[in-house]
């Protein structure tokens, strides 16, 4: 990055109107049942309701995970 130290800098707290528009999101991938139980990791459920199938982690907080993912950390209870 190149800073221009003869220029002031902007000090307003807005963003752009047209930054929001040029992300673009993949589309979800449509698995069957088999196809999830194949693609699922260890640190993952798998949520099978009448109507859809959800991949969810079963840590949900990041420091839940990397809690746990420290071998000297797990058998430490607070």
């Amino acid at each position: 990055m190149v800073v221009n130290v003869t220029k002031a800098k902007k000090l307003t707290n807005m963003r752009s109107s047209g930054a929001d528009d040029k992300m673009r999101l993949a589309p979800p991938r449509l698995m069957s049942l088999e196809e999830m139980m194949e693609y699922i990791n260890e640190d993952e459920y798998l949520e099978v309701t009448p109507e859809s199938l959800r991949l969810r982690k079963i840590l949900l907080t990041e420091s839940e995970r990397k809690k746990n993912a420290n071998p000297a950390l797990r058998n430490l209870k607070m």
